[in-house]
């Protein structure tokens, strides 16, 4: 079970040093929920800090796999670090192809209930990114390889090519390979 830790203060400077001094740690080693209190009229601004060592949230996480691990009855071996306040989780298993599930089903799915999980215990979004014997690093290779043929395409033909609708993640990536060739332009077009 995941529970945050809350200190109050005068400054929000006040109330982050007694977070980091009561779990002593530094402000790297957590995530952290910044909050601040309106003054009323006999009451001053109050500023609260809620904060969690991302340690804690890495061992969660490891629980997690390994209560996944039971319910598939497959061994799973992960490799977690944190970098840039983003969690990365590397799996590998003895049965990858139920892991990873068809089209990545299985392995977005459980990103999706850990991400959840922790959300729902402790309020805040954190960023997780977990791929299993880098199936999605090479999704994403084939995915950029493709869409570079479709933008050598563009610039000899001259043809607009509109492309299928596809997540926000996708269309950054879109956008930023298409904004290192020269003459291309690209837009979204779309609700979202």
């Amino acid at each position: 079970m995941l529970t945050l830790s809350k200190y109050e203060g005068k400054t929000e400077t006040e109330a982050l040093e007694k977070c980091i001094n009561d779990l002593n740690t530094t402000e790297q080693e957590l995530f952290i929920k910044k909050t601040e209190t309106e003054a009323k009229l006999f009451k001053s601004k109050k500023y609260i800090i809620e904060a969690i060592k991302k340690n804690d949230i890495i061992n969660y996480i490891k629980d997690y796999i390994k209560e996944i691990d039971k319910s598939f009855n497959i061994e799973i071996k992960s490799e977690i670090n944190e970098k840039d306040n983003v969690i990365k989780v590397v799996l590998v298993s003895n049965n990858n192809p139920i892991l990873i599930g068809k089209d990545g089903k299985n392995i977005e799915a459980l990103q999706t209930l850990i991400r959840n999980s922790i959300r729902n215990q402790i309020g805040l979004d954190i960023k997780i990114n977990i791929d299993a014997s880098n199936y999605k690093k090479k999704k994403e290779e084939n995915f950029e390889r493709e869409i570079k043929k479709i933008i050598k395409d563009v610039q000899n033909t001259h043809i607009e090519v509109k492309l299928d609708p596809m997540n926000s993640y996708k269309r950054r990536l879109v956008h930023n390979l298409a904004s290192t060739f020269k003459n291309i332009k690209t837009e979204s077009i779309g609700e979202e």
